[in-house]
């Protein structure tokens, strides 16, 4: 059995793309799917920094040009939909409001903010580099969307041999089927899936006495 706890001087606390741009979308289905990620994410949050957990947010952080992106041949865009012409235009552009992370989770200057240009927030970015140089060998996992950002980050933290724990009730996918299969039959065979309630325990802080 994997151990119920977790040593905050080796934990990292990840958020995956939690900007406004994906977040608070105009449309009532986006705002409503993030409304409970959100207030689990603000929980996630203000534990590990009063445990003194390490928090980085992993942001896209495209040019308005979108000449750090390569789109290869595909059958579709990332919601299965036929491609089209607006499908390689980049959701959110670095240095505008979308690319801002969440006035709820807004980073501090201790956090490690993270910019990437592909699914994966390992994918040549710093993040390996921060974590090994803290001693960190755990990283839990939030944010959006499941079966796409979530899940690249995943397979890349499992390859390079990180303990990942990933938060069931915090993290969120459009597609409710996708998000419930990755959380049942693929996640579980290379992190612990666990609900916010429980990664709150696992980090509850020593009491006195």
């Amino acid at each position: 059995m994997a151990p119920e706890t977790l040593i905050p001087a080796k934990t990292s606390l990840l958020f995956f793309d939690m900007l406004n741009g994906h977040v608070k979308k105009d449309d009532a289905a986006t705002r409503e799917r993030y409304r409970l990620v959100v207030a689990n994410a603000v929980r996630l949050l203000e534990r590990a920094r009063a445990t003194g957990v390490m928090v980085a947010y992993a942001n896209a952080s495209h040019r308005a040009d979108d000449r750090t992106s390569v789109y290869t041949l595909r059958d579709t865009d990332n919601r299965l939909r036929p491609l089209a012409p607006e499908a390689n235009r980049p959701v959110v552009v670095a240095g505008t409001w979308e690319a801002q992370v969440i006035d709820e989770l807004a980073p501090r200057e201790p956090d490690y903010v993270i910019p990437k240009y592909r699914w994966s927030a390992f994918h040549q970015t710093c993040l390996d580099l921060a974590l090994r140089a803290r001693g960190i060998d755990t990283v839990v996992i939030a944010g959006g969307s499941t079966d796409i950002g979530i899940a690249s980050t995943a397979f890349a933290a499992r390859d390079l041999d990180y303990h990942l724990v990933v938060v069931r009730d915090a993290c969120a996918s459009p597609e409710t089927d996708n998000h419930d299969q990755f959380m049942r039959r693929v996640f579980p065979r290379m992190a612990r899936v666990r609900t916010t309630g429980e990664v709150l325990a696992m980090l509850d802080p020593p009491r006195q006495g």
